[in-house]
């Protein structure tokens, strides 16, 4: 194993029956544990004075790790700010039969030097040793920035969200209320639960917070639950030994086969216990799946909210699921294997169906969750198998045929979409082929983006079908990469086009988010930015302004 960099620490467990649950499988509980001790060890080695968890986030779990097996905690400084730390947290397990290493989770921490009298804390910057640290240095930076603005945007979302409520929630059968999803439990401090300052371990009370969470969310699945991620442990405020600590958990909202369980902590000396007078000091909200006897995952029911607190928390649920997948890419930067289709003349019709049939598969699948409702604009998302889609439904008044020649030529895409900077015909197949060069406006800092792509386009075959508008990479050995662009990927993309009468259509399109195009959408699910409703607000605004018969005419 590599030597640790100067702000890193590695830890080595073997995983034993002490430390696992009733499967064999080492818990959530004592794993959030040692994240918490790796991340605090990484800090204060950096800082070289004690330090303190300000936040645990974004944590990821991606495999489990069983009795017998080795994991390795690998926590890093990725970027040192005035008094506080980012540490990010890599969980590795390794089978010790096989030598096979998976990650089991990622996770970021955020840390505060404690000064020591009245001295002020000024940290040392980081020492970047490799490119992938200069990455994740840059990367902190926009991690920070969401978090700052977490509270903001979450507020503006919970205004949004209020606004629409699922119309269907009332009259739909199998939901249940949130109360029966409620647990409560108390704990007593002692010393062996304390750090090295004194304090309640973080860690210990992570561990807590998520048996208390697990209960409730078993309560609602009739299966057995599986930590997916943490959306946040926000530490409020110390405790230390002696205090009784009350945990609270409900289910606040469903997502088909996700739930989010709410815990808040509080804090009682023995004073405030019997004046029953406590201080909040964790928050956290924790999003689990679930499998039934047969590994198959379970499809939660609806919650119904009765009471006002109920609603709060399920258009908080809503909310935060928004600021979740729209931090996907500036927490994981994941990279993608490309899946560049090779562009073949003589595979053509192979190729144009399959790119029109993945369109119609995409738009068919269930589950879309209502994210945004404004005018004539709502956007839908799903999250299925870690794979982000984006569905977008505009109202426009004009007829569908007259949509379907504007969208399908994206020649004139740039004139309504600032995601497209240019965008020109490499080879013109036939009537409903077309291979296009596009490329696209620099995001992040980064260097600009370039698509080669295949649009293939259809008109209904019978009265009620859609015009079909769809598109998707294709590698073209006569347009290789070229340096000045990062050459990236659209997986499966288009427009549908309904016609609602005579005079109107309803436009849907849809987007199997790749990471290459991610950040593009990442602050608009995310709730702060509103490129999505603009391009769509100025989308309806091209259609309608065109002139129906003069248009019609240069076809």
């Amino acid at each position: 194993m590599e030597r640790p960099a100067p702000s890193e620490v590695y830890m080595s467990q073997t995983i034993q029956p002490v430390h696992a649950n009733p499967r064999g499988e080492l818990s959530a509980g004592q794993l959030l544990k040692w994240i918490d001790t790796a991340a605090c060890l990484a800090a204060e080695k950096h800082a070289g004075i004690s330090c303190v968890t300000a936040s645990v986030d974004d944590i990821q779990f991606e495999e489990t790790a069983r009795v017998g097996q080795v994991i390795t905690i690998k926590a890093k400084v990725t970027r040192a700010f005035s008094t506080s730390m980012e540490i990010i947290i890599k969980v590795i397990v390794q089978d010790m039969f096989t030598g096979i290493e998976k990650i089991v989770c990622v996770a970021f921490s955020t840390f505060v030097a404690k000064p020591v009298g009245k001295e002020k804390v000024h940290l040392k910057p980081v020492t970047l040793l490799s490119e992938r640290d200069h990455v994740e240095h840059n990367l902190a930076t926009e991690r920070r920035k969401v978090r700052l603005q977490h509270e903001h945007n979450f507020n503006s979302l919970m205004k949004e969200s209020s606004t629409f409520d699922d119309p269907d929630c009332d009259e739909e059968e199998g939901t249940v209320s949130p109360e029966g999803t409620s647990v409560q439990s108390v704990e007593l401090v002692l010393p062996p639960h304390a750090n090295h300052h004194g304090n309640t371990f973080g860690g210990q009370i992570m561990a807590w917070m998520e048996t208390v969470a697990t209960i409730s969310a078993s309560r609602l699945c009739g299966g057995r639950c599986l930590l997916k991620s943490v959306d946040m442990f926000k530490f409020r405020g110390p405790s230390t030994v002696g205090d009784r600590l009350v945990f609270n958990a409900i289910v606040n909202s469903t997502f088909q086969t996700c739930v989010e369980v709410g815990v808040r902590v509080e804090a009682f000396t023995c004073q405030e216990w019997s004046e029953g007078c406590g201080r909040h000091i964790n928050s956290a909200f924790l999003i689990y799946n679930a499998v039934d006897d047969k590994e198959e995952p379970v499809t939660f029911p609806r919650i119904k909210p009765i009471s006002k607190d109920d609603f709060r928390r399920y258009h908080g649920a809503i909310a935060r699921r928004r600021i979740r997948l729209g931090r996907k890419y500036v927490i994981s930067h994941k990279e993608e294997i490309p899946l560049f289709v090779h562009w073949d003349i003589n595979n053509q019709v192979s190729l144009s169906n399959g790119n029109v049939e993945a369109l119609r598969k995409l738009a068919a699948k269930s589950g879309w969750e209502v994210t945004s409702a404004v005018e004539k604009t709502k956007i839908y998302t799903l999250e299925e198998y870690n794979v982000l889609c984006v569905w977008v439904e505009k109202h426009v008044g004009k007829p569908a045929h007259l949509a379907y020649h504007l969208l399908s030529d994206f020649t004139k895409r740039p004139l309504w979409d600032p995601h497209y900077m240019s965008c020109k015909v490499i080879d013109s197949l036939d009537e409903d082929d077309q291979i296009y060069y596009i490329t696209c406006p620099v995001v992040n800092g980064d260097k600009p983006k370039d698509f080669v792509v295949l649009v293939s386009r259809r008109k209904p075959l019978r009265d009620g079908d859609p015009y079909t508008v769809a598109m998707k990479s294709v590698l073209l050995p006569s347009v290789p990469p070229c340096p000045q662009y990062i050459r990236s990927e659209i997986i499966c993309a288009g427009f549908l086009i309904h016609a609602t009468d005579n005079n109107s259509c309803t436009i849907s399109y849809y987007n199997q988010i790749s990471s290459s195009i991610l950040p593009y959408f990442a602050g608009n699910i995310g709730g702060w930015s509103k490129s999505i409703e603009e391009s769509a607000a100025s989308c309806i605004q091209f259609i309608e302004n065109a002139i129906d018969d003069r248009f019609i005419s240069l076809f």
